[in-house]
């Protein structure tokens, strides 16, 4: 089985979140920069900034957390973003390295 992200978005003033997984965080991260695709909730938004990621062995412990990390509130997100990203910087330039 192949191995998988879990990371989290936001836009310049960190107003909005989205969590999303994927196999290839670098490639998928690009896609949002570039806004591949324009009707998308992250183009709409403007979410762009990559706040949070974490790695996963397995793509479906990946795909678990996600789920554990929509079903929580966003002070918990916030929290979460925080405890790893106190500055809320683009961590993208961390992921391309």
């Amino acid at each position: 089985m192949k191995a998988g992200h879990v990371y989290i978005l936001t836009n310049k003033n960190n107003t909005t979140l989205y969590v999303g997984v994927i196999a290839y965080l670098k490639k998928r991260i690009t896609q949002h920069k570039e806004k591949i695709s324009k009707k998308s909730f992250t183009a709409r938004y403007n979410l762009d900034k990559l706040v949070y990621y974490e790695a996963h062995q397995m793509i479906g412990d990946a795909i678990a957390r996600e789920k554990q990390l929509k079903g929580g509130t966003r002070a918990q997100k916030i929290k979460l973003i925080e405890s790893i990203n106190p500055k809320w910087k683009d961590l993208f330039d961390d992921v391309s390295q």
